[in-house]
């Protein structure tokens, strides 16, 4: 999985408040058995029309968000079921970045699982990045520093160390396990040999 460091890309506003997984990835878009083409699917009742034409009111159809990157979104983001195609979705149609004022835990998990990096920041930062995402302004994230640079405006945010650290080398949740293998052979063996009747 590719890691995320630095990040350079196009806002897109999206305030609505409460934009849940059904919204992102409708349920039609769930019964492939694995996940190319997924990037269809996302905002598809919104992205649409019934003719199968672009929504030409729709934000992301709209010029100056073609080549967006970063989304600036409403409160509750990714509410709603667990749908880990919705993550994969976004990520296929370009979005790294996600920032907004909360996000579902599960969503969030999922984002951080497969590689978009979901950043918190209080109401009144969220309103001004919006303000310059209506713009097509253009964000810079360092996820070493923590940091969110826009011209000469920085602004700090936190994330949890855990998440940093898949984000930064690019891992999944296997391959996080996976730093810990020798951890996990000791502990079996000293397990089962202290409780022998338990080993298959």
């Amino acid at each position: 999985m590719e890691p995320i460091t630095t990040y350079t890309g196009i806002m897109a506003p999206m305030m609505d408040d409460n934009i849940d997984t059904d919204v992102i990835m409708p349920k039609q878009f769930l019964k492939g058995i694995d996940r190319e083409g997924l990037d269809k699917g996302i905002f598809f009742d919104l992205r649409f029309l019934k003719s199968g034409e672009r929504n030409p009111d729709f934000i992301l159809n709209k010029p100056l968000y073609r080549d967006a990157s970063i989304l600036i979104v409403g409160d509750n983001f990714g509410c709603g079921s667990s749908r880990e195609h919705a993550v994969w979705g976004l990520k296929q149609l370009g979005f790294r970045v996600l920032i907004g004022t909360t996000f579902s835990g599960i969503f969030n998990d999922n984002c951080s699982r497969n590689g978009v990096l979901t950043i918190t920041l209080d109401s009144d930062q969220i309103s001004f990045l919006a303000e310059q995402a209506k713009k097509g302004a253009t964000l810079s994230v360092d996820l070493h520093q923590q940091l969110i640079k826009l011209d000469d405006i920085e602004i700090n945010f936190e994330i949890d160390a855990v998440k940093k650290h898949m984000l930064i080398n690019g891992f999944d949740a296997i391959d996080f396990t996976l730093q810990y293998i020798d951890e996990i052979k000791s502990f079996e063996k000293k397990y089962f040999k202290e409780n022998h009747w338990l080993k298959i």
